[in-house]
């Protein structure tokens, strides 16, 4: 430890955060890797947070029995230590120290985490959603973390000035397709299991083809914006969201060929194998070339 405790903790707290991805996402993880040391380590701190507060909602606190109000409660306290944490650099909470190191370090502001808390708290207060309020709703869950993520690849050596526009409409776009995903692949489970409907008007009990396609038509145009800001990005920063815009691709086809009638059943995975291929490809091919390439080269790869 020696005379720099604050940097010992703050060491630890960082590599605690790293466990928290390794732990919950290859998909993520894989991405990471494409970049430098400090700007992987950014990022692993804003998803290591995310995680958490996910947990908070969906996972750990309802397995310990812990009802709506005890989880609202926890999503409170934890907002409330990551404010705390931003202005004064420093908090007990782990993850959240490490998520105050990029916050501070990278210009990440309240204006970005209470809008991901408030979507974390719908999760427990609403079931059904109107357009206006999914809107909101994917905004403040992954569109903001799109935005937390942008903050740290704009801080990158060799990163493009300008074009704030464009890679803001990108980065909330990935985050939205990531997202609208999710909500495609967990279907049956967020209705049945936790009585949650994001979709609005869509019953899962007669989802059909023409909504399945649909859904995958808007997750789409969602990608190709996101790959419109990507040449704007640093070298190591465009790989690493190519690489996770082309995975969550690859899912996104996978889906596409499986009926709509078994969505419901069961959750859609990449194996792999094709995660590994997709990984060589992003890493093998040129940058230009990747520009000029919207899908992955494994897309025909499908169940």
């Amino acid at each position: 430890m020696g005379n720099d405790p604050l940097g010992h903790y703050s060491a630890t707290a960082t590599r605690s955060a790293g466990v928290v991805i390794g732990s919950y996402s290859t998909s993520f993880g894989m991405a990471c890797l494409m970049l430098g040391t400090r700007q992987r380590r950014h990022i692993e701190n804003i998803y290591a947070l995310v995680r958490v507060a996910d947990e908070v909602v969906d996972g750990a606190a309802a397995a310990a029995g812990l009802n709506a109000q005890d989880v609202c409660w926890h999503l409170d306290h934890l907002e409330q230590e990551t404010e705390r944490a931003m202005a004064c650099g420093y908090s007990t909470n782990m993850v959240v120290h490490a998520f105050a190191l990029t916050a501070r370090s990278t210009g990440i502001d309240s204006s970005l985490t209470r809008p991901f808390f408030e979507s974390m708290r719908t999760d427990v207060l609403e079931s059904v959603h109107s357009e206006q309020t999914l809107a909101q709703y994917i905004y403040g869950s992954a569109e903001v973390v799109g935005l937390m993520c942008l903050k740290v690849f704009q801080a990158m050596d060799k990163s493009r000035t300008g074009h704030e526009e464009e890679l803001v409409a990108s980065a909330r776009a990935l985050g939205a397709a990531f997202q609208k995903v999710n909500f495609l692949r967990d279907l049956g489970a967020d209705s049945s299991d936790l009585g949650r409907f994001y979709f609005p008007g869509l019953d899962p009990t007669v989802f059909s083809e023409v909504h399945k396609q649909q859904l995958l038509d808007d997750i789409r145009h969602d990608l190709a914006v996101a790959r419109q800001g990507m040449p704007h990005l640093a070298p190591a920063a465009r790989r690493s969201v190519r690489l996770a815009h082309d995975l969550f691709l690859a899912l996104v086809n996978r889906i596409a060929g499986i009926p709509a009638e078994k969505l419901t059943s069961r959750r859609v995975r990449v194996p792999g194998w094709q995660k590994a291929l997709i990984v060589v490809a992003v890493f093998t091919r040129p940058l230009a070339a990747q520009e000029n390439m919207p899908t992955p080269a494994t897309e025909g790869l499908r169940p």
